[in-house]
């Protein structure tokens, strides 16, 4: 028999095995009950539809316009080195919701300047201790993975870049990824922790490209500290392009934060199946964040070489003239990378993050905000196991716990694999109260 169920984050996949007769098992006969679950209540198995997403969301705005002065940008380039934004963002950025942070900043700013003494006190103290900040944001070979964002002197434009090639390869292994969904996975990864960039550190980011190809989906999830877990439906896919493998679909995006009564829930269409494009035209569409979104992966063999990319956002009171130098600098970036996998090529020839902000920024007095060392951190658990199994009728596990099967889960996100023998169950059972749906002990 088989059950599906959905509760939270961490999706396992939970088989139960009887003993049988070896003349059964060469015969191929067998028994096994399946049961989908996840670690936190708002994260979805890619394959499941979203039951909370209201049908406005579900709209999609096909019309996205181009804001740049270059005429030799091709149709793979636009949103990874020119602007998407809605039409009705053009002109107007009154109700956006990081206006009221932006306003904030600058009128501090304009209050520390009334002190002209103070003011120079802080430029002081700043340059002599400049040298020694700058180097948390270095990076050479980009041998570590790592997240850095940057702004540009008026508070305009904000770049967040990332190399996440040793997250890559670790989820390589640990799903048995052939090229193609290592591609996929590696892309899904670098934009959720560049989209994630910037909130808090409890609050959660996950992306599912929901495609219908043979891939059979991807899901990748980053926390606002970038603590990072993903996997993709079928690992193994033999040689097709990424655009075969992901297919028609939806991009679905789900935030959340412990202290948030419900999550919030967005969705656009898939168009152009290299997952990098599709969520820059979600960012555009659904949260209406004007932006040029670039990641790709450089795989050779079973191998990522390199991984990452950039998310550059343009800010409230951003002027035509900043907005003018970005994409001129973003055209000088596509010239260095000279690739068509932006911007694989620079962080294989040992370009940082950093750098990359640098180019973008260039002339625009460059801010560096933050940096971080992305991680891959599961949040599977025997206990959460458990909870998924007290969530089926209890019918069903004493059938389960009469036929004397073993209980075997693998999670979805990092490959372990747990194992409770029908009396660890049965204890379990006995010592454990309250609401399983609840999360409650």
């Amino acid at each position: 028999f088989h059950r599906r169920l959905v509760t939270s984050s961490c999706s396992l996949l939970i088989e139960c095995r009887p003993t049988i007769p070896a003349a059964m098992r060469l015969s191929g006969v067998s028994s096994a009950a399946t049961l989908a679950l996840a670690a936190n209540m708002v994260l979805f198995r890619c394959a499941l539809a979203f039951t909370t997403t209201r049908a406005g969301q579900a709209q999609h705005i096909n019309m996205l316009i181009r804001r740049s002065s270059s005429t030799t940008s091709t149709s793979s380039l636009m949103g990874r080195a020119t602007f998407l934004l809605r039409p009705q963002m053009a002109d107007n950025n009154e109700h956006h919701p990081s206006k009221g942070r932006i306003s904030r900043r600058l009128k501090m700013t304009a209050e520390e300047g009334e002190d002209g003494d103070a003011a120079e006190s802080a430029s002081t103290a700043s340059s002599s201790s400049s040298s020694s900040s700058s180097s948390k944001f270095e990076n050479k070979n980009n041998i570590d993975d790592q997240i850095v964002s940057c702004l540009s002197g008026d508070g305009g434009v904000k770049v967040t870049a990332c190399t996440v090639r040793n997250l890559v390869n670790d989820m390589m292994i640990a799903h048995n990824l052939t090229p193609v969904p290592i591609d996929a996975l590696g892309r899904a990864v670098a934009c959720t922790v560049l989209a994630s960039n910037g909130m808090q550190d409890e609050q959660v980011f996950q992306l599912t490209v929901d495609g219908d190809g043979p891939l059979r989906g991807i899901v990748a999830i980053s926390s606002g500290a970038g603590e990072v877990r993903g996997y993709v439906g079928n690992p193994g896919i033999g040689d097709m392009t990424l655009q075969e493998a992901v297919g028609k679909g939806v991009i679905k995006v789900v935030k959340n934060h412990p202290s948030w009564p419900t999550p919030y829930n967005g969705i656009s269409a898939i168009r152009h199946s290299d997952v990098d494009r599709d969520v820059g035209a979600y960012l555009a569409e659904s949260e209406q964040r004007s932006c040029a979104l670039a990641a790709g992966t450089a795989v050779e063999g079973i191998l990522c070489k390199a991984a990452g990319g950039y998310l550059v956002e343009k800010l409230p009171d951003c002027d035509d003239a900043t907005m003018q130098a970005v994409e001129q600098n973003l055209a000088n970036l596509v010239k260095k990378d000279g690739g068509d996998t932006l911007p694989t090529n620079l962080l294989q020839h040992g370009t940082s993050p950093m750098d990359i902000c640098e180019i973008i920024l260039e002339g625009l007095d460059m801010e560096p905000l933050q940096s971080i060392k992305p991680v891959a951190k599961c949040q599977c658990t025997e206990d959460r196991l458990f909870r998924a199994l007290r969530l089926l009728p209890r019918a069903e596990v004493d059938e389960i716990l009469e036929k004397e099967e073993e209980i075997e889960a693998r999670c979805q996100f990092c490959g372990k694999v747990y194992r409770m023998s029908p009396d660890q169950v049965e204890a379990k059972f006995l010592e454990t109260t309250g609401d399983p749906s609840k999360d409650e002990e």
